[in-house]
């Protein structure tokens, strides 16, 4: 066997949040071989799979998880004219500006966006107007439960608002994705990546302890609609408000629980400010649900995946 397995490894460390206990079992995989090999591993033993890339978007329990977690670590990428072709985990940040250097861009709002190209393919990440939807022709993925692999053009993908096919089906593994980037000035695409972490930087969204917006922004009634858009003079998107803006509305920016925070500045970021727990951010999540939902009558969905 290629792959080794390791026992009661801390996952806290390989998440945004650094937060929860350890791994029962863990292991590395980087090729679709190595995959199959986890999956068999765990089989023979009755040991239920769970999949980790870069770890953000993500919050593990405080006990830990009582299974073989597998991190996807390959990391190879290359450009093909206006194609970028790269392995599920690479770094988003590092390929946006990796493609800068080579004159290809058009997707650099989404810098700073914390996880792997893989992760966010799996949630369709988006920031200040753009989502990686607009840039993916197809993706490669793997069938963790019937062990085999297969391509999926754009529409495939099923993408929309946070949401892809991936997210649906979570025994699908993420493994390659292919991109269409347009052709930019090198100097003006790195310009616009610094301005991006400067505004991520500013609204406190940049280098925190976090899983990054812990709600996704709900469909809201007309009402709720027509008071954000008063009162911040811009149209909604797609019938949705900002989740951040409800958590203020209602009085819970700045709100803790033991060490979890709704961030002052970004309220829909919940921060370890302080050794904060899961069994805190979940306790401060519920708390924030139950206060716009009781207020406004939307039900919040979390954006964060909770193990």
């Amino acid at each position: 066997m290629n792959i080794q397995i390791q026992e009661n490894v801390p996952l806290a460390p390989m998440t945004t949040f650094g937060i929860g206990g350890p791994a029962r079992f863990f292991a590395e995989v980087q090729v679709e071989e190595e995959i199959r090999e986890a999956i068999a591993w765990a089989k023979t033993r009755n040991v239920r799979l769970l999949l980790l890339s870069g770890g953000s978007n993500i919050l593990v329990p405080d006990e830990g998880l009582d299974a073989l977690v597998v991190r996807l670590t390959s990391n190879e990428f290359s450009f093909a004219g206006s194609e970028l072709e790269a392995d599920a985990g690479c770094d988003l940040f590092q390929l946006i500006k990796a493609a800068a250097e080579r004159k290809l861009g058009g997707w650099e709002k989404l810098a700073g966006i914390p996880g792997t190209i893989g992760g966010a393919v799996r949630g369709n990440a988006g920031a200040f107007g753009p989502e990686i939807k607009d840039f993916v022709t197809r993706v490669r993925a793997f069938d963790t439960e019937l062990c085999d692999a297969r391509q999926f053009d754009n529409n495939a993908c099923d993408f929309s608002y946070r949401h892809s096919f991936f997210k649906d089906h979570p025994e699908w593994l993420v493994t390659r994705v292919w991109l269409t980037l347009s052709s930019v000035d090198t100097s003006l695409s790195l310009r616009l990546i610094e301005e991006t972490i400067r505004e991520r930087e500013k609204r406190h969204i940049q280098n925190v302890r976090a899983a990054g917006s812990f709600f996704v922004n709900p469909v809201a009634p007309q009402e709720v609609r027509g008071q954000f858009e008063k009162e911040k003079g811009i149209k909604s998107r797609e019938g949705r408000v900002p989740a951040g803006w409800l958590i203020e509305k209602v009085g819970l920016k700045g709100a803790r629980i033991g060490g979890a925070v709704a961030s002052e500045q970004h309220p829909n970021y919940i921060k370890n400010d302080d050794n904060a727990t899961a069994a805190q951010v979940k306790e401060l999540a519920q708390k924030i649900k139950d206060a716009v939902r009781e207020k406004f009558g939307v039900e919040l969905q979390e954006e964060a995946v909770v193990l």
